[in-house]
């Protein structure tokens, strides 16, 4: 019985978090899992462990969502996943940060994203955390402005009788 409770705690503590998230906020932690698996240095499956330092801001351009990811490794190899991969609490914990800017459609479409992952202390050198906060305003900033583009269709123009 003891073996199973750490596993039960920790289901229960992802499905809190991901309760309390907005749907892009979930998207993009799926993203962010996709694009981290993707990698060729990566062999094992990850977990999400904690999503932090969630910002979520609307505005007349679009919907941007910046967070944390800290994720876990598991003991699946990313080759063959199985139905249940228990986390490895004493193995590799990278965190993810992640921008994203969504545009006001009703199926939001990503305008700009922006994902650095590592380990928990290479997010924190002072030269990676300022890179960081450069491309988060840059993806905060799309869509807004001169940089909008003008596609054929998107405004129509009639013209009236005498």
């Amino acid at each position: 019985v003891s073996l199973w409770l750490p596993l039960a705690l920790g289901v229960a503590a992802v499905a809190a978090v991901a309760a309390g998230q907005s749907p892009l906020q979930r998207r993009v932690v799926r993203d962010v899992l996709e694009y981290f698996h993707g990698r060729s240095s990566v062999h094992f499956l990850f977990k999400e462990r904690e999503v932090d330092g969630v910002i979520e801001r609307e505005d007349p351009s679009g919907t941007f969502v910046q967070l944390r990811l800290g994720l876990v490794q598991t003991t699946c190899r990313k080759r063959a996943p199985q139905r249940h991969c228990r986390p490895l609490e004493s193995r590799r914990k990278p965190t993810c940060l992640a921008c994203y800017k969504f545009d006001t459609g009703d199926v939001p479409k990503v305008l700009d994203k922006y994902h650095n992952c590592g380990p928990s202390h290479h997010l924190a050198a002072k030269e990676i955390r300022q890179r960081d906060e450069a491309e988060c305003r840059a993806v905060e900033e799309a869509g807004k402005g001169g940089d909008t583009l003008y596609l054929p269709g998107m405004f129509a123009f009639s013209r009236g009788l005498p």
